[in-house]
């Protein structure tokens, strides 16, 4: 029996079981938040709302971190409110050493939009492999930034095919020479007006909202359980890619249940790479 992980009740906790019910690999989810009595009854609101969409996952609701003991896959959400609250900081970096003891060699996938330092604190300071690491919230980026392209290009997004790299929020970067729209390269299809047009629209789509960021965790849950042959813009700890070492980037990333096991690193022209450099410099 596949068992998923879900740490935090919020509003993206909830989104993330929401999303990884439906699916026939897993078959038990476990939400584990400080606040016994939400997680549990949060799951319970799933669980009834499973029967009548027809899928049935196992769910349940506790504050007993040991619980997350034996899972496949392990994702960090946001703590119940009010307000929800996102992991982070100092408290971030506790439940990560917890939940280490706990884990074994499973992945840990950090769905917040804000979790970088988090991830490279786990790296850094908790010494747990970076492949295990990953950041999902480029994944919910990318649809955004297809769904506005396909907009401008009056097309679908399923015929939109880009990556984002960099290090939101401080800068992301789209590869436009890289992506394609139904099949021919996205510079020959959109002006270079419509591309100034596109960059002026994409900063205020960061962050997602929960319910994106909970579709993105989903899906990266699902292909690190199923292998996927998928490449998805994760973020993970940098390891010499475009120069930078230990920093969370971007990156376009193959899956298996043990975690990132191969990145991309894509072709860039020389102003993509300049404002990349800008993005994943220090900050000061």
């Amino acid at each position: 029996m596949t068992t998923v992980a879900v740490i935090g009740a919020g509003d993206l906790g909830g989104a993330i079981v929401h999303a990884l019910a439906p699916s026939g690999r897993i078959r038990r989810i476990v939400l584990v938040d400080d606040r016994a009595s939400v997680a549990a009854g949060k799951a319970l609101d799933l669980q009834q709302a499973g029967a009548i969409s027809g899928w049935h996952a196992e769910l349940s609701g506790t504050d007993d971190v040991s619980r997350v003991t034996g899972a496949a896959v392990c994702v960090i959400a946001d703590r119940s409110g009010p307000p929800p609250s996102e992991w982070r900081g100092d408290d971030g970096a506790a439940l990560v050493g917890r939940l280490a003891s706990y884990l074994g060699r499973a992945p840990i996938v950090f769905a917040g939009p804000d979790q970088s330092s988090m991830l490279l604190a786990a790296a850094r300071d908790a010494g747990l492999e970076s492949r295990r690491l990953i950041g999902s919230a480029p994944e919910a980026l990318v649809s955004a930034v297809r769904a506005v392209v396909a907009l401008e290009a009056r097309c679908s997004p399923g015929e939109v095919m880009l990556t984002v790299l960099g290090a939101p929020p401080r800068g992301f970067v789209v590869p436009w020479s890289e992506a394609s729209i139904g099949g021919h390269a996205l510079t020959s299809v959109l002006s270079q007006s419509q591309l100034v047009r596109l960059e002026d629209k994409l900063s205020p789509i960061w962050p997602p909202g929960p319910y994106a960021l909970g579709l993105a965790a989903a899906r990266v849950v699902e292909g690190l359980i199923g292998s996927s042959r998928r490449r998805f813009p994760l973020l993970t700890v940098l390891n010499g890619e475009f120069g930078v070492r230990h920093r969370v980037g971007v990156l376009p990333c193959l899956l298996s249940a043990t975690g990132i096991v191969h990145t991309l690193v894509p072709t860039l022209n020389t102003r993509e790479r300049v404002q990349l450099e800008t993005a994943l410099a220090p900050t000061r």
